[in-house]
């Protein structure tokens, strides 16, 4: 089972307070008032044009920023296409996206599949369901011809919620696109990722990541853009064949180690907006930077201490990666809120982390690459 945290979780505790249950603006809508859509995920976009290497062996696909909280990509689904939004999640190895007879509230405003108008649609009886940290879906188990940039793949596998939580009416995107290895599948089908590389659409078994707190962000399928970070990569090997899971030697503030003082295991996770540790790690950590708890649960911090507070440096086989108050408190509407939160696995090194550091993961070696990011 994932441990999912999306920065939706601080949105439902405000919503749940000041914000009636009513359709909201769709997301094509506002996108397309910000300029955001079709616009910033063509092929012909600076954005994309400009992180694309110039041999164009891999695919760049680029991903949209909602308040450097979601990052998501335009992908399409069936023949001929319908178009959804997704997560690029590492966590997660299945793709859903709603279903047209989908009858939960949360399905309500996101796009839907309407299986009725593919002509490669393939659909089964198995029922599927996924939780995560913060929501859950069930649906069916389907196959469909799946394209995401340039890349389509044939056949493949994806389940169509028919219910999900509410949790999920608040998310900007309409589903998920896991990215993590085949035995993390709920439903024992094989990854999109998976399916690029045997079926030789990628030229490399990898893929890369760069998240920006401005335009930019992208996933890069089957290469390595070494355009978007400096310095060189650093590779760690992955620890267990399921999520992205490393080794970590340990997490400090300043000299004063608060975690993983004998070493831990971490998963680098790409749909998780926040990092999560262990509960008295994390409440140690609260406390070193003057965090505060309000009646949610979340924790705060007096915005003009930012930049008094230390950075958090988080050992990697030998390499520190210091994460900056900048990067772990987020301000949104006068409020500064701490980024860490408290699961009972493995430590989950989300987008706080991911944004101060492009990464890269092998399949080919089983291992994952650290660089700065370049930032944008």
């Amino acid at each position: 089972m994932k441990f999912l945290l999306f920065f939706v979780f601080l949105t439902i505790a405000q919503a749940l307070v000041h914000v009636p249950l009513i359709r909201r603006k769709s997301l094509r809508k506002t996108l397309q008032e910000h300029g955001g859509l079709r616009e910033g995920l063509s092929p012909q976009h600076d954005l994309y044009s400009k992180y694309v290497p110039e041999d164009e062996v891999a695919m760049g696909e680029p991903l949209l920023n909602y308040m450097d909280n979601e990052y998501f990509g335009q992908i399409s689904i069936g023949s001929p296409p319908q178009e959804f939004f997704v997560v690029f999640d590492t966590g997660s190895a299945n793709l859903w996206v709603p279903s047209a007879s989908c009858s939960s509230t949360a399905c309500s405003n996101h796009n839907k599949f309407n299986p009725h108008l593919s002509s490669t649609f393939q659909s089964t009886h198995e029922t599927v369901s996924i939780s995560y940290g913060t929501g859950s879906m069930m649906g069916l188990l389907v196959y469909d011809t799946v394209q995401v940039g340039s890349i389509v793949t044939r056949k493949q596998g994806l389940i169509l919620s028919e219910t999900e939580s509410i949790f999920l009416y608040y998310s900007h995107f309409d589903g998920i696109l896991g990215l993590g290895y085949p035995s993390l599948s709920v439903s024992g089908t094989m990854p999109v990722f998976d399916n690029m590389w045997s079926e030789g659409l990628i030229p490399q078994d990898i893929f890369s990541v760069y998240l920006s707190r401005g335009n930019g962000s992208m996933v890069v399928f089957g290469g390595i853009d070494d355009s978007l970070y400096t310095g060189g990569l650093h590779w760690v090997p992955v620890t267990h064949e399921r999520f992205w899971q490393i080794s970590i030697d340990s997490i400090s503030l300043g000299d004063q180690v608060f975690a993983c003082e004998d070493g831990c295991q971490a998963i680098i996770d790409t749909g998780t907006s926040v990092i999560a540790g262990h509960t008295e790690a994390v409440r140690g950590i609260q406390e070193a930077i003057g965090a505060k708890a309000d009646i949610y649960g979340l924790y705060h911090v007096t915005c003009s201490d930012i930049s008094s507070l230390p950075d958090v440096i988080i050992t990697i086989n030998g390499m520190k990666y210091p994460v900056p108050p900048t990067a772990y408190i987020s301000q949104f509407s006068g409020s500064c809120t701490s980024g860490f939160q408290v699961t009972s696995g493995p430590w989950i090194l989300g987008d706080i982390f991911i944004r101060e550091y492009f990464v890269a993961f092998d399949r080919s070696r089983n291992r994952v690459g650290f660089a700065e990011a370049v930032r944008s």
